[in-house]
């Protein structure tokens, strides 16, 4: 009964309310999808995922069903959705004449306009970085820049472990509409 209450206060927008659900559901969601992708990498983000999803279509929650049912259900998807992408991204149609043209390629380092490119990139990435707040900004910093693990920023930042997985998870979607909208 009290995880109903702790969900009908997250459909009403309640900060606290995501954060133990979050932390309620946690490791029984990243557990599973450990177990099914065998990926910690992947796991990690299929779950965060997952709950950015259903945070955001919580109001579509049917409580007739367990709450953790409905997380594994979209974690699955979520699942699905990403070897659909990782499958379509390994098979393109190569001609002959491109498969030579590859099997001659002497030198696979990075040509100085690839250098730059990447360069480029991470300089308009690290704007847009830069469009976040200092919180979001430090965390992106720390997970991505320093790969550091979510314990080790909740202690650098001396934050609970939960807070910094929602600040994490908000701050990769924000980053991820700013860049949709530029």
């Amino acid at each position: 009964m009290e995880i109903n209450n702790y969900i009908e206060n997250a459909k009403k927008g309640d900060q606290v309310a995501f954060t133990f659900l979050l932390d309620r559901f946690w490791n029984e969601v990243y557990g599973f999808m450990l177990k099914r992708t065998e990926n910690e990498t992947d796991a990690e983000d299929i779950t965060i995922e997952t709950f950015s999803k259903a945070f955001d279509k919580i109001a579509t929650y049917n409580s007739e069903y367990q709450f953790n049912t409905w997380l594994i259900a979209i974690a699955k998807n979520v699942h699905i959705d990403m070897l659909r992408k990782k499958k379509s991204s390994l098979f393109i149609e190569i001609s002959d004449n491109d498969d030579r043209q590859a099997y001659n390629v002497a030198d696979s380092s990075p040509t100085a306009e690839d250098e730059l490119i990447t360069e480029q990139n991470l300089s308009r990435l690290l704007l847009y970085i830069k469009e976040l707040k200092p919180h979001y900004q430090e965390v992106i910093q720390l997970r991505y820049f320093q790969e550091m693990s979510y314990q080790e920023i909740s202690e650098q930042l001396n934050e609970p472990l939960s807070n910094v997985k929602i600040k994490l998870l908000r701050a990769k979607k924000l980053l991820a509409e700013i860049i949709e909208n530029k």
